[in-house]
Formats: C-alpha cells, structure tokens, sequence
C-alpha cells in the first residue's frame, strides 16, 4: 500500500507539471517510467507513449507490476496469506480497496478525472495505515510492516529527487513563475510544501529543498526520517541473525546524520542519491537474508 501511494503521488507531480505554463508537456508525464525503471516494459508492451497512456499504465494495467491496480492486488493478496497475523480493521480496509479499484475501469478512471483517482489512492493508504498503526498489536508483524512501509518510503523519495531534481536544476535560468510550480509540484507530491514554507519563509531554493528531502530528521518523507525509523524498528527486533542489517542501517543513517549539503552538493547530488539507493536496496536484501529465508 505504501508503493501503491508512492506510485500515485509520483503520477500527481508528473501530471500537475505537465499541465504548468511553460511546461515540457508529455517528457513530464514520461517521468515515471524513468523513476520506476520501467520505461523499456512500456515500450515494450507497444502501447503508445502519450500522457493518458502512461498514465492508464500506471493506474490499472494489471500486467504493470507497478501499477497501482497490481500493488493492491498485491497487498490484497499478502494480506491473505498472513489473514491470522492482521486485524479484521486492516483486512477490511484492503479488500474494501481491493473491491473498489477492480470495478473502475479506464473511461470511468477519465471521467473521474486524474487527480480525484489519485486523491482516493492516497486516501485509502493513509486509511490503512491508520488501521495498522491503530489496531496492530506491537509485536514483530507489526515491525516488519514498518520495516516495508521505510524501506518503500525511502527509495521513492529518492527516485523521485533522482529523476527530477537535474531537470530542475537544468531549467534553473527559466522564468522564476515555471521554477516556483516545478518546485512546489515536487514538495507536494512529497507532502513537503507547507514544511518547506514553515521551515525557510523564502523562495524556493534548490539547495534548501534537497537539504529538506535528505538530511532533516523531522520531515516523515526525508531519507533522515525514514532511516531513524529502519534503525530504532531493527533494534527492537530479537535475534542475532540481523546484527549485519543493524550496522548497515546504522551506517546509512550516521552518512545522513552527520552530512551537511554543501558536502552533498560538492560530491553531485545524483551521485549521492544513486549510492543511497544502493544502500537501500542492500539493506532490504539484507533484511530478506537474515529474517524471511528459511534456514
């Protein structure tokens, strides 16, 4: 469910960029194939890249295993088989979810119109975790829940800066009108604005935005925030089989903890964000290894 809102809320900034005075039209709406890697199966399936296209592929293509229709099958289908280990409030929020976005089909999803489809996508996963957060006894399924909801959280954020941020940069000497909704567009499809607004009180700068989205600690999408979370979860976890996991969270965390962006920017933001997603993907490995392989 956290992957199906992060694929939504990539959709939203792609969409509402596209639509921007000055924009660069269907590049924008193309963005998600490049933050989800799956430009070449788009491609591939011969459908024709136009903006509601990819934005159909996205939404309910059953054979996109990115979509946001195959990421609810998916939790739905996870849910099942862990039926006894969830609370009823937690299944019920998924198979409700499940329920509703098998009977939307695509000319209902364009007479709704995007941006209500992907309002409800967000709205059903923040209903779900309230159900988690709320009813879930604190044991290790509900640590391992929130092991996956960082780990997702983490690597779309920084997926999202990755494939963004140096278009961003590039159109710097645009007008300052299309800089300030380019920018504005990406915080809020991080959920990130009004901090932003809160924290700085000026222009939008680049430098401060990266600066918000990687190193503070008190924005719940940061890659700060969501390694605090990773490393206080594993710490609570039993067990000596992740002692390797531990420290490697423990690493990732202290690089951000302990950077500074002018640091960042000097060693190339890309390059930054390309090695964190290394390291994500290392540690959800990792993870894997040493607590879900049978011995």
């Amino acid at each position: 469910m956290e992957r199906a809102e992060n694929v939504a809320r990539v959709l939203d900034v792609s969409y509402q960029s596209s639509l921007m005075p000055g924009g660069v039209g269907s590049d924008q709406v193309m963005a998600p194939l490049d933050i989800t890697g799956t430009r070449e199966a788009f491609l591939a399936s011969g459908i024709k890249p136009k903006p509601n296209a990819v934005l159909l592929y996205f939404a309910l293509n059953p054979d996109n295993p990115s979509s946001i229709y195959s990421c609810v099958r998916q939790a739905r289908e996870n849910a099942h088989v862990v039926r006894g280990k969830i609370t009823a409030e937690m299944w019920e929020s998924l198979n409700t979810t499940w329920l509703e976005i098998q009977g939307m089909k695509p000319e209902s999803l364009q007479r709704m119109g995007f941006p209500r489809f992907l309002d409800w996508v967000k709205e059903r996963s923040h209903l779900f975790r309230g159900a988690t957060f709320g009813t879930l006894q604190r044991n290790d399924a509900f640590r391992f829940s929130r092991l996956g909801t960082f780990l997702e959280r983490a690597d779309n954020t920084a997926r999202i800066l990755l494939v963004k941020a140096p278009t961003l940069f590039a159109d710097a000497g645009s007008s300052e009108a299309v800089e300030y909704y380019q920018w504005a567009a990406l915080l809020r499809s991080l959920s990130a604005f009004e901090t932003y607004r809160d924290l700085y009180r000026e222009s939008i700068l680049p430098m401060n935005v990266a600066e918000m989205l990687l190193l503070r600690d008190d924005l719940p999408r940061s890659l700060h925030a969501c390694l605090n979370e990773l490393t206080q979860t594993l710490e609570t976890i039993n067990g000596k089989s992740g002692v390797d996991v531990q420290r490697l969270a423990a690493e990732i965390h202290a690089r951000l903890h302990y950077s500074r962006i002018d640091e960042v920017m000097d060693e190339g933001l890309q390059e930054y964000l390309q090695n964190f997603l290394a390291d994500i993907y290392e540690l959800g490995a990792r993870i894997h290894s040493a607590y879900l392989e049978a011995a």
